[in-house]
């Protein structure tokens, strides 16, 4: 599987000179815990909630501050073309919750830790589903001598 059939897409994104106010309400309004910030078409970094909070109002920076004075510049990224065994590696590499997935150089979606649960869980039913149809499927077989289960 690929990571475009994965990721979130479009990405959330701002120009480097929004201001710390702006982006927190855009991240409000769109429910997400970072954004990218993108200059002419180029990712330039990104901005996560932690670093509004820590960086920004909680490092005495003034609401009016800009997005480019909290970004993190040095950003780990994935291709949309990658196999998705490449982001469980570059997410467990870098210790980080969220990957910018880029097509061609240009940022084209967001990849985050909850996307590959779900596709875990997804795995797990794929694989368990016929399982479980087929347990429902047989008679229940004659009871067991003993009893039942015993503790040891």
């Amino acid at each position: 599987m690929k990571v475009s059939e994965v990721m979130t897409a479009p990405p959330v994104h701002v120009d480097p000179g929004v201001s710390l106010r702006e982006v927190t309400g855009w991240m409000t309004e769109r429910g997400v815990g970072s954004v990218l910030v993108v200059k002419d078409g180029e990712l330039r970094g990104i901005v996560t909630d932690r670093d509004l909070a820590l960086r920004g109002l909680g490092g005495g920076l003034a609401p009016d501050s800009t997005v480019d004075a909290v970004m993190s510049a040095a950003v780990v990224t994935v291709d949309a073309d990658d196999d998705l065994r490449a982001a469980y590696r570059a997410f467990g590499r870098a210790g980080v919750r969220r990957l910018p997935v880029l097509d061609r150089g240009r940022p084209v979606g967001m990849l985050t830790i909850d996307d590959l649960f779900l596709d875990v869980f997804r795995q797990l039913a794929d694989l368990l589903g016929p399982v479980a149809w087929s347990v429902l499927q047989e008679p229940p077989g004659p009871p067991s001598a003993g009893g039942g289960p015993h503790e040891a």
